[in-house]
């Protein structure tokens, strides 16, 4: 699978990322899908950070999908949909591979910018697909971005 960073998105598709960071931080709370030992899905809620041009996931120390990811990094997100039908925004999700860093240094720079509580396990996001699908009058429209390549968007009634 070929992976980009949040940073190389951006750079490739700026008005896409905004769009999509955007739907991300309208609500604090999202929804992480991982792979359990056995093949399984397992849908957890955590929070998203976009910072120094990268995509992290931070979580509770050995919580069962910080441990999925340790075993099998591919992933998926969600943005929390709201408080209601509306979907404003759309609905936004990305997938792809979620990396564990351990570099002191770099923790130690999340840990003075965020203050999140510690100790705790930090992923970066490889991203791998990156899907907005929202409702033009009767269509449906997904937009959807894959490392290397342009968005495409697809219209369905």
């Amino acid at each position: 699978m070929t992976s980009s960073t949040w940073a190389d998105f951006r750079a490739a598709e700026p008005d896409f990322a905004e769009t999509v960071q955007r739907r991300f931080q309208q609500y604090k709370h999202h929804v992480l899908a991982t792979l359990r030992k056995d093949g399984s899905p397992r849908v957890t809620g955590l929070e998203v950070d976009f910072r120094f041009g990268e995509l992290w996931l931070g979580m509770m120390p050995n919580s069962r999908k910080a441990q999925d990811l340790q075993r099998d990094p591919r992933f998926a997100v969600q943005a929390n949909p709201g408080p209601d039908d509306s979907m404003a925004g759309g609905d936004v999700r990305i997938g792809g591979r979620a990396v564990e860093v351990t570099d002191p240094e770099v923790i130690g720079r999340f840990v003075a910018e965020v203050k999140p509580p510690e100790p705790f396990h930090l992923f970066r996001v490889e991203l791998g697909e990156v899907v907005q699908t929202s409702v033009d009058g009767d269509e449906l429209v997904v937009r959807s971005w894959r490392p290397g390549g342009a968005v495409r968007t697809v219209r369905r009634r």
